[in-house]
């Protein structure tokens, strides 16, 4: 039998604190109709002021290996997709291999925004599946409300904090990792960005008070891209492993708007049984959505060990990801 990654566990970690859209109504020019209709979006979470990155992936990558039941030394290598590492350099990765003591294991970061996570996901599943290594920590996680402008109505509604860490382990019995189709349009990247920061634009008085350390976005264009990418490039997948989208028993998509999402269902066909949606009460966490969704068909016992799933991204870049995957099966309580 071919030697296949496997997920053996998830981690999941929500910061407590719940904003609605009434709270934020507040203090932005919006309100909790035109963010359910246009988003469905009802309420997100948000960390405590200066709460950085790596303390959520840590959370998530503790609870992984807690359901698990094996120590942090035993890891390898840990992956961290994040567009909010907590500084540019040394890798998000790096502070939490030292947070979770995982002594023997070699980390860095991807940057593929909403895309990050299966990207990741589908770097550590080579190193598993080639048999270098044996367990990998794959983890998304994002703080994106350290880079919001809340003048910014359009924008700033759609985003939530959280992580999520799945567990790579090897396996013979047929289930695991299948298949991974990625693309990058980089015509997209002036569409959804953050200018400031980087070597185009170091930071400064000037870069802070034109807030370019916020995220931009032109909304109509990313959507359009969006709606048309999710249902083309898991079609392609499909094809290429000799599946129809009627085979498919869960669709964990990326959680960026209720619209995109339908969109990218109606045209595979498939039904709501078999498609995750909780933006309602997460929002856009980026990295974290798809780790997020999955949790969210094992809490509502949408998920079980043979189920074919197809996980599907859009992010900055414009970033592409679409993972196949047999699920292994694990206790989740």
């Amino acid at each position: 039998m071919t030697t296949r990654a496997r997920i053996t566990s998830l981690g999941l970690y929500v910061p407590e604190r719940v904003v609605t859209n009434a709270d934020l109504a507040k203090f932005v020019d919006t309100n909790d109709e035109w963010i359910r209709t246009r988003t469905g979006i009802h309420e997100r979470h948000y960390v405590e002021p200066g709460t950085p990155t790596s303390v959520l992936a840590a959370k998530a990558a503790q609870q992984a290996l807690e359901r698990r039941g094996i120590a942090a030394s035993e890891i390898d290598l840990i992956v961290v997709a994040t567009v909010t590492p907590d500084m540019l350099f040394p890798a998000t990765a790096c502070i939490v291999q030292e947070k979770i003591q995982a002594s023997k294991a070699w980390a860095f970061d991807v940057s593929a925004a909403c895309s990050g996570f299966l990207y990741a996901l589908t770097v550590g599943a080579q190193f598993v599946a080639t048999g270098v290594h044996k367990k990998v920590l794959v983890i998304g996680a994002d703080v994106m409300t350290s880079i919001l402008d809340y003048g910014d109505r359009t924008t700033c509604v759609l985003f939530g904090d959280a992580a999520g860490a799945v567990l790579l382990e090897p396996g013979d019995d047929g289930t695991g990792i299948l298949d991974f189709y990625h693309e990058v349009d980089g015509s997209g990247a002036k569409l959804l960005y953050m200018l400031g920061g980087g070597s185009l634009h170091p930071p400064t008085h000037e870069t802070v008070d034109a807030k370019l350390h916020c995220i931009r976005q032109e909304g109509a264009q990313v959507f359009k891209f969006a709606v048309r990418k999710f249902a083309d490039a898991s079609l392609h997948l499909l094809e290429r492993n000799g599946l129809t989208p009627d085979q498919v028993d869960c669709f964990a998509a990326h959680q960026a708007n209720i619209r995109i999402i339908n969109a990218a269902q109606e045209r595979l066909g498939l039904p709501d049984s078999k498609v995750v949606k909780n933006i309602d009460r997460y929002g856009n966490t980026t990295a974290a959505t798809i780790p997020l969704a999955l949790g969210t068909a094992l809490d509502e016992k949408r998920l079980k060990a043979g189920d074919t799933v197809l996980m599907a991204a859009v992010g900055a870049g414009f970033t592409v990801g679409t993972v196949l995957c047999r699920w292994s099966g694990f206790d989740w309580n």
